[in-house]
């Protein structure tokens, strides 16, 4: 698995994840990313991030066609989920507040890493605005439309909160690896 840390303060908690679950993993800056990281990983995991960067956008973006190329499974989180639903034709725009702390979120579509209401972290001042008509939103809240969506039937998911912060979240993150 490559864990591509944009400079989260919750990578860290990704980690973490990874290493309770006994998965082999390699975390790199994403100005860091090689070819042959992206080639020998069997799936990818996109941090969220603090601040904005076009090399890291454009980093991401190239990550999320790759793994689009190769079938290979992709978990944008926070940010991560932001740069996915742009890559592929979707729009962010900044809250009216920022979102921080636990908050419920309902799962409104059958899926295979989560059902009913979670309770996931959130912390963000962004959040995605519109999508593609390729993806399928899987999971709503009262201030984000787009909480967890999907592209076409693919692994390829974004979740508007940190799934590594929350009991309900690390459930999805250990669901999402179990993926192949």
């Amino acid at each position: 698995m490559l864990v591509v840390d944009n400079g989260s303060v919750y990578t860290n908690y990704i980690i973490d994840c990874l290493k309770e679950m006994k998965i082999n993993y390699r975390c790199i800056l994403f100005d860091r990313v090689a070819e042959p990281d992206i080639d020998n990983s069997f799936s990818i995991i996109l941090s969220g991030r603090r601040q904005n960067d076009s090399m890291m956008n454009a980093t991401n973006s190239k990550l999320i066609k790759h793994a689009l190329a190769k079938k290979k499974p992709l978990l944008g989180v926070c940010y991560g989920a932001e740069i996915l639903a742009i890559t592929l034709g979707g729009t962010i725009k900044k809250m009216d507040q920022s979102r921080h702390g636990i908050h419920e979120i309902h799962i409104i579509q059958d899926n295979p890493l989560c059902n009913g209401k979670i309770k996931v972290f959130e912390s963000h001042s962004y959040k995605v605005a519109t999508l593609d008509s390729s993806f399928d939103v899987i999971a709503s809240s009262d201030a984000c439309k787009f909480e967890i969506f999907q592209y076409k039937n693919q692994n390829i998911f974004g979740t508007q909160f940190h799934p590594e912060m929350s009991h309900d979240g690390k459930n999805f993150l250990k669901n999402f690896i179990s993926m192949k």
